[in-house]
């Protein structure tokens, strides 16, 4: 992770996908589907620092260099996307302890678990495009980028 994030008070957290290149390389730059690079340009242009929502590896940094994996929290038991919330929860919370804000871009099943954790230390979740579907996601990112 950065250094540098202790002061962060809000952060943006974007979701893996399955598509991604066939090599190891930076996180921002593995992740290759469209709503990935929307998603990556959009929180770009905020003046906030991100992370990747990662199912094998919880909270990555963008700039982290991760291998491909094919794991999805969309196919995992709930049990297990529990532990999952529970490692990336107290991953954030050592990167920005000050953390007032989340702002997910990342489906029901990389946000339930976590959202309570997040609740329960009084931190403002932001679900700028809850209950869009998957173009109306893309357009909506493509309106708000800077």
């Amino acid at each position: 992770m950065r250094s540098g994030l202790k002061d962060s008070t809000t952060v943006y957290l974007v979701s893996c996908v399955g598509k991604k290149l066939p090599k190891p390389t930076i996180a921002k730059d593995l992740y290759t589907s469209a709503s990935f690079k929307k998603a990556r340009h959009f929180v770009e242009s905020k003046s906030c620092p991100w992370f990747v929502l990662s199912a094998e590896f919880g909270l990555v940094s963008p700039e982290r260099i991760i291998s491909p994996y094919e794991k999805t929290l969309n196919t995992m038991p709930i049990s297990d996307r529990r532990k999952w919330a529970e490692m990336v929860n107290s991953q954030i919370e050592a990167v920005a302890p000050q953390l007032a804000v989340a702002v997910f871009l990342a489906g029901q099943r990389y946000r339930e678990s976590l959202v309570d954790h997040f609740r329960k230390r009084n931190i403002v979740v932001q679900i700028p495009m809850e209950g869009l579907r998957i173009g109306e996601q893309l357009s909506w990112l493509g309106n708000h980028s800077g």
